[in-house]
């Protein structure tokens, strides 16, 4: 580390807002601070729209080193190529846009040219980084991983084998559709499933799946987003995660179950095998509600894969990244832009 490092910092607004909750805004939270444990100046600018964003912009000094938060950078994708003149401009890639199914043409643009321009790139994951220059969007020498750590957390504690947990926001992408038709299929009587997680991002998907939720029965809870002592009980009580996201870049819900010593079950998308790639996990095809179902009923009625499972989660559970492996790699990945 140089003397000077600092950093400009660029995140979506309410970043510390508990009511926000995302995965994006954790890592943002945890880097921040990261960073300056290491003794670096971190001046961070909250921004909502593209005009904030700008302005933010403009308020840099030339030659100023500026971290981007992705989403940030795609609310003002021409004023960040603007800056890059005049700035060095470090992009903060948390997923790739163009492999969403639903992207949209103009975000998948905006995403090209915010990439394009940026001197460095850091991803949250080796797939994130993998996918983006296989896709063309950021030469192999300008892109950084600077993964997500696991903070230390107490062992879970489940009431019973089939308390199943499925943390994220209720959109798509994260498949809490799929859940619910792996869950008809299981005929397993004894399980209970919490989803947890915001539901306002995608309202007429979270509104199925309410619709859903209610037609199986009381055994599925939709609790909305949770944080604090809510979110650790949600997964002190957890006997299983599941994660059947249809894409993924990383997973911070599978880290925060991993760092409780909770077996997982997840698609086998995105960045989710190097994730759980210590062990305690069962990875199924995504999109694929007759092998998620399959895989609960496994778990539900096989003693012996349930230790397994117990035991690998608990053995990974030590050596698992942290936060401060997390802010190292970014730190390094800043020192060279």
């Amino acid at each position: 580390m140089t003397a000077a490092s600092s950093v400009r910092l660029l995140v979506p607004a309410g970043v510390d807002d508990p009511r926000r909750v995302s995965g994006g805004n954790v890592y943002d939270r945890r880097v921040r601070e990261g960073l300056r444990r290491r003794g670096w100046t971190v001046v961070v600018s909250e921004v909502a729209d593209r005009d904030a964003a700008a302005a933010a912009l403009r308020a840099a000094p030339a030659g100023a080193l500026v971290l981007v938060d992705g989403l940030a950078a795609g609310w003002a994708a021409d004023e960040v190529v603007a800056a890059a003149r005049r700035l060095r401009i470090a992009v903060l890639a948390h997923m790739v846009v163009a492999a969403f199914p639903d992207a949209g043409p103009v975000a998948v643009a905006a995403e090209r040219r915010v990439l394009g321009a940026a001197v460095r790139v850091v991803a949250t994951s080796r797939w994130t980084a993998d996918e983006l220059v296989r896709r063309g969007l950021v030469d192999e020498d300008r892109v950084a991983v600077a993964a997500p750590g696991a903070a230390p957390a107490e062992p879970a504690r489940p009431w019973r084998d089939g308390d199943l947990l499925c943390v994220g926001v209720v959109a798509p992408h994260k498949g809490q559709d799929l859940l619910l038709d792996a869950l008809d299929r299981t005929g397993a009587a004894e399980w209970t499933c919490r989803i947890v997680g915001p539901t306002d991002r995608h309202p007429d998907f979270a509104a199925g799946i309410a619709h859903r939720a209610a037609a199986i029965g009381p055994r599925v809870s939709l609790t909305g987003a949770l944080h604090g002592a809510a979110l650790a009980d949600a997964y002190r009580r957890a006997a299983l995660l599941v994660a059947p996201s249809r894409v993924e870049s990383a997973g911070m819900a599978i880290a925060d179950a991993q760092a409780r010593g909770i077996p997982i079950l997840a698609t086998a998308v995105g960045g989710i095998p190097g994730t759980v790639a210590a062990g305690g996990a069962v990875l199924v095809r995504p999109d694929d509600a007759a092998a998620l179902a399959d895989a609960l009923h496994a778990w539900m009625t096989d003693p012996s894969l349930r230790a397994r499972l117990r035991a690998e989660a608990a053995r990974a559970r030590s050596g698992l990244p942290t936060w401060e492996d997390t802010a190292a790699q970014l730190a390094h990945a800043l020192e060279e832009t």
